[in-house]
């Protein structure tokens, strides 16, 4: 709509479209309710549809914008001159982390699952469908919230520890004082197990364990050394990696001792990362800092393995919610932005873009959701098969999607998608936030390389095959690829093919998923481009047959934005 321009004004403002807010981030997607009736059918969904609707208000966007301009920084001493090593936090901050918690987005699944009978929990759907909502309005702040999720299950390996800790991990509160665990509200919990040496090779690691008696807590340790990256330094306790006599092992290190007294971890600096900017990510020295062994000593990349299960799972969910909010941010763009006679949204070209968007953004989630799914039903061996396959080809090939993907929402926008102003929901800080997830927890090789390892084991291959079965039969060319998988995963010889195998699983896997959760103008454009080749090599290449308009309306994240009138 034209402005009126003021008096002694060079010109009048209009065709700019407005800001998407004020719309709910569950109600608003069905590609999630769709994958989420999949999977666990029997789910109360009214405590997503109340949270995507407080996620989606200009207030909590507004917290997002502030709590990426006004970044952490780091105070390592007070006026006096003694150490403090403290993060200070701009309130919004606090206020994202508090939603976050009050959302059950740490520990609280865990809580849950380990309350309910076997295999009737759907706490880590629940959760995950929560988590995937809260990237769309600030991802930053789920570091410290998906390592505290990570952490619950090691922690079980010391009674004591976790006796003392679980109630405050998995409190519905969030309470960022630096105080004794015992009189706090809430508690969350960080890693630190990558070294300046060493990268994701953490067996490198130098950091040195040495034993000092027992205590309630158990087998004591002090420890010297260093992390490169430790993350979330604000957090009350950690999960760390360091070398005693029996070789690697896991440790629990506090900020605050039992005794109150202030744990010796020396903050050097903060990162300056290219995205990710509300978190504090930070670089530590550990001078006989005081830890207690979790699990059995020498056995610390097992234990660490475990909790990369689940931060993998939350950076697959991450990315399919980013992906989704630069595909909410896009379409309210073009479907108010007028050029050449016509808004965006009507132009042929911007269409099969904003489609071929769409398909990818839903089978993202789709993929995500099933490997949730893995995570409640972990007592049912078929499950335990499946989360060892979906979780690298989820992590894989969602995580490597995302940059594509956002670079090409940020074009449907031109230079509006490039400029930093304005914060809330800005293309920008999702474009730069993007690449973090394909690196966090294993980057690519990583990833490949541990589906091939899976692969290898005869059960789990046949898991694939069972999983892919139900779609067997809808489109020829998704026949294809499954009935060329077996052989291709009992010749793999080389390391060296590992990402295309990883690929092509992930999207024989999405496919299926889509079958059962998508309607059929979904299923048969995603395989006819992913898998029967009518596709190019970037965005907005679909076939002549692909019905672009019915894909865009069920991707519209509300009415208004459908009608072109927000």
């Amino acid at each position: 709509m034209a402005e009126t321009a003021q008096a002694g004004a060079t010109h009048a403002v209009f065709n700019q479209a407005r800001q998407l807010d004020c719309y709910n981030l569950f109600t608003g997607n069905q590609a999630l309710q769709s994958a989420l009736k999949f999977n666990a059918p029997q789910m109360d969904t009214t405590p997503l549809r109340e949270l995507g609707a407080a996620l989606g208000t200009a207030a909590m966007q507004t917290h997002a914008q502030l709590a990426n301009v006004h970044t952490p920084q780091l105070r390592t001493h007070d006026r006096y001159g003694n150490r403090v090593d403290q993060v200070e936090f701009h309130p919004s901050y606090h206020a994202l982390m508090a939603a976050a918690t009050q959302a059950g987005l740490h520990g609280t699944p865990w809580q849950d699952f380990w309350d309910a009978s076997e295999g009737a929990s759907t706490a880590h759907m629940r959760r995950a469908a929560a988590f995937s909502m809260f990237t769309q309005t600030e991802s930053s702040v789920l570091c410290p919230i998906s390592m505290t999720y990570a952490v619950m299950p090691a922690l079980k390996s010391n009674a004591a520890i976790f006796k003392d800790w679980a109630p405050g991990l998995s409190s519905p509160h969030y309470d960022p004082r630096l105080a004794l665990f015992s009189e706090k509200t809430g508690l969350t919990m960080g890693m630190g197990m990558t070294e300046k040496q060493g990268g994701s090779d953490v067996r490198a690691n130098t950091t040195q364990a040495t034993a000092d008696g027992s205590d309630a807590w158990g087998s004591r340790f002090n420890l010297v050394g260093h992390k490169w990256f430790f993350s979330a330094p604000m957090c009350d306790a950690f999960l760390v990696l360091a070398q005693s006599n029996a070789g690697l092992s896991c440790f629990f290190l506090p900020r605050i001792l039992p005794d109150g007294s202030t744990n010796a971890i020396r903050i050097q600096r903060l990162k300056d990362k290219l995205g990710n900017k509300a978190n504090a990510s930070s670089e530590v020295e550990f001078v006989e800092a005081t830890a207690w062994l979790v699990g059995e000593e020498g056995r610390g990349v097992p234990q660490i393995l475990e909790m990369g299960n689940m931060t993998r799972l939350d950076c697959s969910l991450g990315t399919s919610g980013l992906m989704r909010e630069a595909l909410s941010i896009a379409l309210n763009h073009t479907a108010q932005r007028e050029a050449f006679g016509k808004r965006l949204i009507e132009q042929p070209l911007m269409r099969n873009v904003l489609a071929d968007l769409a398909l990818e953004s839903e089978a993202a989630t789709a993929l995500s959701m099933r490997l949730a799914r893995a995570f409640d039903r972990s007592g049912d061996s078929f499950e335990r098969l499946m989360a060892r396959v979906l979780t690298p080809i989820s992590k894989f090939w969602i995580c490597k999607r995302g940059s594509a993907f956002a670079q090409e929402t940020m074009e449907c926008m031109g230079g509006n998608g490039y400029v930093e102003e304005g914060g809330v929901g800005t293309m920008a800080r999702v474009y730069r936030e993007m690449p973090l997830n394909s690196i966090w927890e294993g980057a690519g090789n990583i990833m490949a390389l541990d589906l091939l390892r899976a692969l290898r084991k005869g059960d789990v291959a046949q898991a694939l095959v069972q999983e892919l079965s139900p779609a067997r039969g809808a489109h020829a060319a998704l026949d294809r690829m499954m009935d060329a998988l077996p052989s291709r995963i009992e010749l793999l010889a080389t390391e060296g093919e590992a990402r295309r195998l990883a690929q092509d699983v992930a999207l024989s896997v999405q496919a299926a998923l889509l079958q059962q959760t998508a309607p059929s103008y979904v299923f048969s454009a995603f395989c006819d481009s992913r898998l029967g080749g009518d596709w190019g090599f970037t965005f907005g290449t679909l076939g002549r047959a692909v019905d672009c308009d019915a894909i865009i309306r069920r991707a519209m994240p509300c009415d208004a934005v459908r009608d072109g009138v927000v």
